[in-house]
């Protein structure tokens, strides 16, 4: 038996592969192009593992996922792949739209031939798990209850656009070809792992070197914080469990500004490594240019995913993000490697310069 991962070489792709691995013997083929945010050195504890199978390659490659599929025909395909960040998806559109859009449409036709050629109890079987974001559903107002599966999508970035039309794509193919489909859409992930982009490990990156804590516009735009070893647990309950055809809602239950973030961050970061110069941490936040079209709140209720499958988060955003900032002190050569650039020298050597 064997899932196939797509972008388990990610963030959440490859804490969702680590975790598998943990507590599973079954095989999972794990497939990531290596784009800017894939990197090996998130899987090295499990490089000899004899159930990980890493394959270098695109979700957009028809050829490639036939090919993995007539070979390995796994019971299940959990979908992480995607372009995945709002400022570049600003900045350069185009490959959002081929990885998330195309892309995405590529892997559920070859699920779709693949669950063909099963056993009919095979087929029973099968899934496809598409991991989604809250995105989707646009702008929450201040006092506006979080959104629930059955908000309307209303995508304002390029990259919830690219989503949002993956999402309809998943949905479509369940409904017009009976492909026995799951969705989760998520919240802010964050925990080990995270490329340095994204708000908590560029403010953690940035703190430790000195530099400036930038924060957009006031800072007061709210994003509920789900720690991402909970988000690999509810993905396995919905995976197991979840309905065909439905969609679950996963988040942390914690909602808070972006600037209570990078406070607290400050705050562990006194306690845990302080300043040569005793000044604290938070003399850093600097205010700079909101970014276009930025969404001032998301927030997930997560009560239908609670109420079928039994999921709650474990962490706290209290619990999750001093985890989170121990693991980033403990671990500084990951750091300096994604940071400087210096991970993608092994990718290179193993998979040419145009990995």
């Amino acid at each position: 038996m064997s899932i196939l991962v797509t972008g388990g070489a990610g963030f959440i792709g490859a804490n969702f592969v680590l975790d598998w691995l943990a507590g599973s013997d079954e095989t999972v083929v794990n497939l990531d192009a290596l784009t800017y945010a894939g990197n090996l050195e998130n899987l090295v504890s499990v490089r000899e593992h004899p159930a990980h199978v890493f394959v270098h390659g695109s979700i957009a490659d028809a050829a490639l996922l036939t090919q993995l599929l007539e070979q390995h025909r796994p019971r299940a395909i959990v979908n992480f792949a995607a372009e995945s960040h709002v400022d570049r998806s600003i900045h350069g559109p185009e490959d959002f739209i081929q990885t998330n859009i195309i892309g995405t449409f590529r892997l559920l036709e070859a699920a779709r031939a693949h669950h063909g050629r099963l056993s009919e109890s095979e087929a029973r079987a099968f899934r496809f798990l598409h991991v989604s974001t809250d995105e989707v559903y646009g702008s929450l107002a201040p006092e506006a209850p979080p959104f629930a599966e059955s908000n309307r999508y209303e995508p304002n970035s390029p990259y919830s656009a690219s989503k949002a039309a993956s999402d309809h794509l998943v949905r479509a193919y369940h409904h017009t070809y009976g492909l026995p489909v799951l969705t989760t859409n998520c919240s802010n992930n964050y925990g080990p792992y995270q490329f340095p982009e994204k708000l908590i490990p560029l403010i953690l990156h940035n703190a430790l070197a000195g530099k400036p804590l930038p924060i957009y516009g006031d800072g007061l735009q709210v994003r509920d914080w789900l720690y991402v070893s909970d988000h690999c647990a509810a993905i396995r309950r919905v995976l197991a469990d979840g309905r065909l055809g439905e969609t679950y809602n996963v988040g942390g239950w914690n909602e808070k500004p972006n600037l209570d973030v990078v406070h607290t961050l400050c705050g562990i970061l006194d306690e845990l490594r302080p300043r040569a110069d005793g000044q604290p941490y938070a003399t850093q936040i600097t205010y700079v240019k909101d970014r276009p079209g930025h969404d001032r709140r998301y927030a997930i209720d997560a009560g239908k995913i609670e109420r079928e499958l039994g999921w709650r988060p474990a962490e706290t955003f209290e619990t999750g993000i001093r985890k989170t900032v121990r693991w980033y002190l403990d671990h500084p050569d990951w750091v300096e490697h994604v940071t400087s650039g210096t991970y993608r020298q092994w990718t290179d050597r193993q998979y040419g310069a145009s990995a």
